[in-house]
């Protein structure tokens, strides 16, 4: 009697076991602490300042984009509390010494070179008139007439400011390397020019460049010039 009660228990041991065994075979494991629980924030922070395109968006109020999402400086200017826009067509040489900028617009059909305008912010003595002169006296006539007798002068009365202007084509004799302008002769040249009386003070901007792309160019210049503001 006995030895079948002690067959009987281990009967029921082994039953009991066994089912034990099946049921942590099937439970489910635990992730490991170190694992990620998911790839999403990831892949989100990777396509972070990016555009649709996958191009990298810029920001900051010195950037403006582009249609493909790129980034480029924007076109702005500043001399003696004056503020302009120059084309977005001229390449902006940016400033130095005397220069608060210089722009380079493109040759026309025909120029083998570009026209230069130059912006200088003050430093220049002499009054509105005496750097008109300056300017008409780097030019030439190819009969050798006076060039001040074929300069066009003009005034005009921009955003409250006073603009002198003029307008000369010849042979343009530039005002040496040291102003940083051509030290050879260059016939059927063009100058377009306007002294500004800003709050700070005078702003100059002198374009010269070969008649045909000064022409291109005129309408730009003139724009420029409207886009003046204290």
């Amino acid at each position: 009697m006995k030895l079948n009660c002690t067959c009987a228990n281990w009967r029921l041991i082994t039953i009991l076991s066994a089912a034990l065994f099946v049921a942590c075979a099937d439970a489910p494991k635990p992730i490991a602490s170190n694992e990620p629980a998911s790839s999403t924030s990831g892949s989100s922070q990777s396509t972070a300042g990016q555009s649709s395109s996958g191009i990298a968006v810029g920001h900051g109020s010195g950037s403006a984009p582009t249609s493909t999402g790129a980034t480029v400086p924007m076109q702005s200017g500043s001399g003696s509390g004056l503020k302009w826009t120059p084309p977005s067509t001229w390449e902006n040489k940016g400033a130095s010494g005397m220069r608060a900028a210089t722009y380079i617009a493109p040759p026309a059909k025909g120029d083998t070179e570009g026209a230069e305008c130059a912006v200088f912010d003050g430093g220049i003595g002499g009054g509105v008139q005496a750097n008109i002169d300056r300017w008409i006296g780097q030019f030439e006539q190819a009969d050798g007439s006076s060039s001040a007798s074929k300069a066009k002068q003009s005034k005009e009365t921009i955003n409250g400011m006073t603009v002198t202007m003029v307008d000369l084509t010849g042979v343009f004799a530039g005002g040496g390397m040291a102003m940083g302008q051509p030290s050879t002769k260059k016939p059927g040249y063009r100058l377009l020019g306007a002294i500004v009386e800003a709050p700070g003070g005078e702003v100059f901007f002198k374009m010269t460049g070969p008649a045909q792309t000064m022409s291109a160019a005129q309408a730009d210049f003139q724009k420029m010039l409207k886009s003046i503001s204290k």
